[in-house]
Formats: C-alpha cells, structure tokens, sequence
C-alpha cells in the first residue's frame, strides 16, 4: 500500500509547492571515495568480501521494533563497499528500460479508495517543518512526479549527481537491479553482520560506542532539532552526501549509519525471534506485519539517513530497523546488493 494511501487523508497530494531542497555544503574536494562500477556476477568490482561468523544480532531495544538480541550466524557474502549511486542504477534502467514503481501508476483495482490525481505516479518527499513536533505528516508530502530521476519531484534533477545514492526506490525496483547483477539483496542478518564491521562485540554505533562527534563527524545524520533546522555541521544539510564521503567501518564499507536508509531483504515485522539462527532470512510474508499499517506487508530498512537525529528517530545504529514503504519510494531510501559465496 503506498504511502499516498495511508496519509491521504491528511497529506495533499502535491504536484509542485514544497520547500527547496536545501543546498548542500560540499564536501572538501577530494575527500569522498570515487565509486567503481557495479558489474554482473561473477564480478566483484566495488565490492568487499565479508567472512561470515556468529555474532550477537540486535540489541537491547531502544524502540518498541528493536531486540531482543540473539546469537546468529551469517555465512561469507561479497557486499557492496558503497550504496547503489545514480551512476549504478542509470546504467540498469539504460540497459533493461526498466520503470520503477513510482513511476507508474497506481491500480484503481488494488486501491479502490483513491482516485484521479491520487493514482497519478508519486513519491514520498521530505518538505521539513519549521517547528518540531511529532507529527509525520507535517513534514512529509506525496508528491506527483517525484522518482530516482527527480527525486523531490518535478523541477529536482539528478543531473551532475552521479555519486549520490540513487533513492525513490521501492524493494522491488531494488530487487530487480539486484537480479540483474545476478546478486540479492543482504539479508537483515547479513546487513547488521556487515554494519558492526568485524569487531569482537557488538557497539551501539557502525563506529563504536562514543556518541557523534560534530567537530569529526562519522555519518550524515541531521545535526540540531529535528525537523526544523539540520545545521549541516557534517557538510551536508538536510541532504544525502555523494556516497563513501564519511569514515569507513572495519570492513571497508562506507555509510552503514545515515545518509540513506538500505532496504533488507527480509519482510518487517516488530522484534526479532529470540531463537538463535542459521543465516536467517525473516519472518514469511504471511507474518509480515506493520502494527502502524496492518494492511500493508513491508519490508525491513536499515541504517538511518540523513533525516535522522538524537531528538528524533536515533535509528543509525546497525541493531536499529523500521519497516519502508511497500510499492513507492522516498527521498532518503537507498539500497547495496550482496553476492553469496556458496559453501565449498
């Protein structure tokens, strides 16, 4: 169920009237990594091999979402070092005309309680706020128009943004540029496996347990009191960074916390089984379930985004998760691929 439906009755469908997208302060020059290339499998290009291990997968829940934590094991998998950029997944749609969700639109069938502009293709866009408050729906607009192409709608380009994370994706427009490289998506296990980045015990951060340091930021997250003012102390204001711009963890794998949420191949649903698992891949579909939306069957997001702060959402934590949109897109939902390396 696309978000549209879910706000409708409290959001505009817009076709034009949010806010600018705030500029962002660039980066020192020379400061991010250049990305490589994605190519099909067998290839690894851009990617970095992860040995698989036990580990302590989630943590004592800081949302209702979260833990409880439980022994898993993941086996080995190549994982992208990066997000998928605009570069990446232009070359996909160049290759295959492949036309994302929020690009099309919606079945009148599939949404009988919508209709005219409400079925015209749209996007979830942040529009901030200029107050704080608890209200999503004063900060977020469905936007006609807005896809990876134009990712705040019409009038917003991609142009000269190769390396940014390319969003506006569904799971399945993730999925299937996935499929295309011959790869998957990671499973949460293996996303979280990859975040924590190889070290003995778990932390609370991709980077360890020591809060955000403004002067030497280690992730685009918003810096001050969300949603009403991001200070962009981090170089990048209420804005994805080109990817790898901010430290790397100790696999060699950039933004695992903020900049953009990843989707996981897993379907959502609140808490994890407290069982120990076998590189788990999820509940079934037939359990998904989003106790904010029970008529929607979502999948799993993982890592936070730039929109994310300590006062509000605090999800840049590798054991944090939330459930994405189900068929469209948002301006800060990206996705990496992995490639499984089989038992030998």
């Amino acid at each position: 169920m696309r978000l549209a439906v879910v706000l409708a009755g409290a959001l505009a469908l817009c076709a034009c009237g949010t806010k600018e997208a705030a500029k962002p302060v660039v980066a020192a020059a020379g400061k991010c990594l250049t990305p490589v290339a994605a190519q099909p499998a067998p290839a690894t290009a851009g990617m970095v091999l992860v040995k698989g291990g036990r580990f302590e997968m989630g943590a004592a829940p800081m949302h209702t979402e979260e833990g409880p934590p439980r022994p898993t094991r993941v086996g080995d998998f190549w994982i992208d070092r990066t997000e998928v950029t605009n570069a990446d997944f232009a070359r996909f749609v160049a290759a295959t005309g492949y036309v994302t969700e929020a690009e099309k639109p919606l079945d009148p069938k599939a949404y009988p309680g919508l209709s005219g502009d409400q079925l015209k293709p749209s996007g979830i866009v942040f529009v901030g706020a200029d107050n704080p408050g608890n209200d999503p729906t004063a900060w977020w607009r469905v936007v006609q128009g807005a896809h990876w192409r134009h990712p705040q709608g019409p009038g917003s380009s991609i142009a000269g943004k190769d390396a940014l994370p390319v969003v506006q994706v569904s799971w399945a427009d993730a999925m299937a540029y996935a499929k295309w490289l011959g790869r998957d998506l990671p499973t949460e296990a293996e996303w979280e496996y990859a975040a924590q980045g190889g070290k003995a015990k778990a932390t609370r951060f991709v980077w360890g347990d020591e809060a955000l340091d403004d002067a030497h930021p280690q992730a685009n997250v918003w810096q001050g009191i969300f949603p009403a003012q991001d200070s962009g102390g981090d170089g990048y204001k209420a804005s994805a960074a080109p990817v790898g711009c901010f430290p790397a963890n100790g696999y060699g794998l950039h933004d695992m916390a903020g900049n953009v949420w990843e989707w996981a191949k897993d379907w959502y649903r609140p808490g994890l089984d407290a069982a120990g698992a076998d590189n788990p891949s999820g509940p079934p579909q037939t359990l998904a379930l989003d106790p904010g939306d029970p008529g929607a069957r979502k999948h799993v997001i993982k890592g936070g985004s730039f929109l994310c702060s300590p006062n509000y959402c605090y999800r840049y934590r590798p054991a944090a998760r939330e459930p994405g949109p189900t068929d469209t897109g948002e301006n800060h939902i990206g996705f990496r691929t992995v490639l499984r390396v089989k038992p030998s």
